[in-house]
């Protein structure tokens, strides 16, 4: 399906971090994956799957960002249009990265459910095929290929640590590590102005938060999805929350120590770490998932500035 297509990101050993965790850390930087992020699992997985006639019809996408990319990248090697639906609020680097690889970038509201709305208006409209961004069982086995690679390649894992969005990577990364480790914890990070996993936790069921607000623009949904909240019940040891000062903290260190960009949202999990939001045992072995680094210089500059 993704062997010889998605690119397999290795394991990086990340002593610097080590040695402030008391255990052995490693690092699966997903901004190695084309379109800078992880997402590119899914989007080709749900695209492979199409039926030919569907597919060249065209695809929409409705995305804060990486999504989009991915999404766009995908339909390039297919060969079919793409649209994506993006915030108002978009980063340059996002959004350029959607236009470079070809696809039309309609902007709609803040929120993820403005950027739904629009989308299924076009799919009504120009009889678009919408690509879900996460709330998906073909999408979540895309982005769970990740999980694939890190029990393959770590062998003896005992803890995982993954962003935690709308669910489709962290659903997908917790069932593979689970089903392949079944000892090893799975721990899921969100910010702590987006705790819609905690939240949904807490009351049994999804939740819709009144509202979000993180530097890390990928894990902003106000609601955990259906299909991934059930994934997180049956696969996901704990969540934690991170605030911002956490992320520009492990943005920096990640530059400094191990010569890997990531964004706000990819470097969640190294803050998790930093922050000790999540503590490991000596001995441990432990993967701190990167799920991506779109994002452009000045927004880089501008942020660790303030870091």
């Amino acid at each position: 399906m993704l062997r010889g297509v998605a690119v397999r990101p290795p394991l990086l050993p990340f002593d610097a971090l080590s040695g402030h965790a008391g255990a052995s850390v490693w690092l699966k930087p997903e901004m190695l994956q084309r379109g800078g992020a992880f997402k590119f699992r899914g989007a080709y997985t749900y695209l492979s799957r199409m039926a030919p006639a569907d597919r060249a019809r065209g695809v929409i996408a409705p995305s804060s960002g990486n999504h989009a990319q991915a999404v766009a990248y995908a339909a390039r090697l297919f060969g079919i249009p793409a649209t994506v639906v993006m915030p108002t609020t978009v980063t340059a680097a996002k959004r350029g990265g959607a236009e470079r690889l070809g696809a039309r970038v309609v902007l709609a509201g803040t929120t993820t459910k403005d950027r739904m709305d629009r989308a299924l208006e076009l799919v009504a409209a120009e009889g678009l095929n919408l690509v879900p961004p996460y709330d998906d069982a073909t999408i979540i086995t895309g982005q769970g290929t990740a999980g694939l690679e890190i029990a393959e390649d770590l062998p003896g894992v005992t803890t995982v640590l993954v962003p935690v969005g709308g669910g489709g990577l962290s659903a997908g990364v917790s069932a593979a590590i689970k089903y392949l480790v079944p000892s090893a914890r799975v721990v899921g990070v969100e910010p702590s102005g987006a705790p819609k996993l905690t939240k949904a936790r807490e009351a049994g069921e999804p939740v819709v938060l009144p509202h979000t607000e993180s530097i890390a623009d990928g894990l902003l949904a106000v609601r955990i999805g259906t299909t991934t909240f059930a994934h997180h019940q049956a696969f996901i040891d704990e969540v934690v929350t991170v605030d911002d000062r956490h992320m520009l903290a492990a943005m920096r260190l990640l530059i400094d120590r191990a010569k890997v960009v990531a964004e706000p949202s990819g470097a969640i999990t190294v803050a998790a770490l930093l922050a000790g939001a999540v503590t490991l045992e000596p001995g441990e072995r432990a993967v701190c998932v990167l799920s991506g680094g779109n994002i452009e210089w000045d927004g880089l500059r501008e942020l660790l500035a303030d870091a």
